[in-house]
């Protein structure tokens, strides 16, 4: 049963598609995974053995009754605890919401249906998607922050207690989570996936974004979800069918990048500064050196303004009744945002189309920007989820971003890579990154 939670989803795929395993198959291979290693981790906030396996034997008698399936027949994902389910809980990280359901399956719950995945379960999440941690710990030491919010998607992943995830992103919250779980997390340009019966907490900075183990295997799943929805004013039509080829086929020619240490260098620990360093001498050829744009210290302002301030309305009725409940996190920044006027929050909205213009220019040169998807590697303890430098820029500018698993830092603990691609250019840029995860084991063999 081991090899099976070892397989590539597309293996997966090929073997149900084949009729060399059966769904259930591979949902008893990742239950034996979550009923070994849960306990420790504890990385769902809802998981119902029954109804798992129920769904996986319906899968299985859909698939003998000759109807054709969908791309993702038979394979499990974890969601995200702030996705809405009729059929489990929807708590949000939050005791406020203990036991209450949403009325509707979410927009991108109903795509997995219709795709023929199966939904495993709910993964724990920050208090609301933002700083209060969950009980969730790092795989790779369970001293140790996942990370967050998507702290629960990452380490499911990373434990092999699921193949692939959906979790979230408003500041750096898939690609943290990744980087210190050492799973692969991207996150889309924004609109291209539905936040449609998603908590809400900022509309101009909220993405779904997606785990796995490699660039394909979020490709996959990403592919499915990537659709225009009218209840969602945000999202774009978007072509995805041509995603796995792109990957398959990679850049036309040997890509060229640029690597930010941005201000934020200085806070990386010495042992995760020098895997950076070696990774940037490896790709010497491929990587020039630039200096972060002036305007990036503009934008951590900005989206904090948006950040808080929308914090502020969207969960106002917690915070006016259900003040003590809420972690000293959450209360802080409904404080701030109370507090931020119309005319920084305009200002701040205004200021991403203008600071997008100027970011865009590199693609001219380039295919992608290289950044530390965090700023090393897990820190110790739960009492904290780690903090977002890296990331907080491109949710702003609502950019394709990838952290892909690539170095190690301190005690041999996962460490990830950060690629940043050009708005709406998610295929082309999808391919540039498994490139770079192709040639990298090529310096690691």
């Amino acid at each position: 049963m081991d090899h099976i939670v070892n397989d590539s989803v597309s293996t997966l795929v090929k073997k149900i598609n084949n009729s060399q395993l059966t769904s259930v198959d591979i949902c008893e291979a990742y239950l034996k995974r979550i009923e070994k290693f849960d306990k420790i981790i504890k990385a769902w906030a809802y998981f119902d053995k029954k109804l798992f396996l129920e769904k996986a034997k319906e899968a299985d008698d859909y698939k003998k009754s000759g109807k054709p399936i969908g791309p993702l027949h038979g394979i499990p994902v974890a969601v995200k605890d702030i996705v809405g389910t009729i059929d489990m809980p929807t708590e949000c990280g939050t005791t406020i919401r203990k036991g209450k359901s949403y009325s509707q399956n979410a927009e991108i719950i109903d795509l997995l249906h219709s795709a023929g995945a199966i939904v495993m379960g709910k993964t724990a999440t920050s208090e609301l998607a933002y700083l209060g941690p969950s009980e969730t710990s790092n795989p790779h030491d369970s001293t140790r922050t996942p990370g967050g919010s998507s702290s629960g998607s990452a380490a499911v992943v990373a434990s092999y207690m699921a193949p692939l995830s959906i979790g979230s992103q408003t500041g750096g919250s898939i690609i943290r989570p990744a980087s210190y779980c050492g799973v692969v997390g991207y996150k889309p340009s924004y609109g291209l996936i539905s936040r449609n019966g998603v908590l809400k907490t900022s509309d101009k900075l909220d993405h779904i974004g997606v785990f796995g183990r490699s660039v394909e295997d979020v490709a996959q799943l990403a592919k499915i979800l990537i659709k225009k929805d009218s209840y969602d004013p945000a999202t774009v039509y978007f072509s995805a069918d041509n995603m796995i080829e792109a990957i398959h086929e990679g850049p036309l020619y040997e890509p060229k990048f640029i690597f930010y240490k941005t201000e934020f260098w200085k806070i990386i620990d010495k042992k995760s500064r020098e895997s950076f360093e070696y990774f940037i001498k490896s790709f010497k050829k491929n990587i020039e050196m630039f200096d972060t744009p002036l305007y990036f210290k503009d934008i951590n302002k900005y989206h904090q303004i948006i950040h808080e301030t929308d914090l502020a309305n969207n969960f106002s009725d917690y915070y006016k009744k259900s003040k003590n409940k809420l972690s000293k996190y959450m209360q802080t920044a409904i404080k701030n945002g109370n507090k931020h006027s119309g005319k920084e929050y305009a200002e701040a909205i205004d200021f991403i189309k203008r600071s997008y213009e100027s970011y865009k220019e590199v693609f001219e040169d380039y295919h992608g920007i290289l950044t530390p998807s965090s700023t090393g590697i897990a820190p110790k303890g739960l009492k904290s989820t780690g903090t977002a430098e890296f990331n907080k820029v491109w949710s702003y500018l609502g950019t394709p971003c990838i952290s892909l698993p690539l170095l190690q830092g301190e005690n041999n603990l996962p460490l990830g890579i950060q690629v940043v691609g050009q708005k709406y250019d998610d295929n082309r840029f999808l391919g540039v990154s498994a490139w770079l995860e192709k040639e990298s084991k090529k310096f690691n063999e």
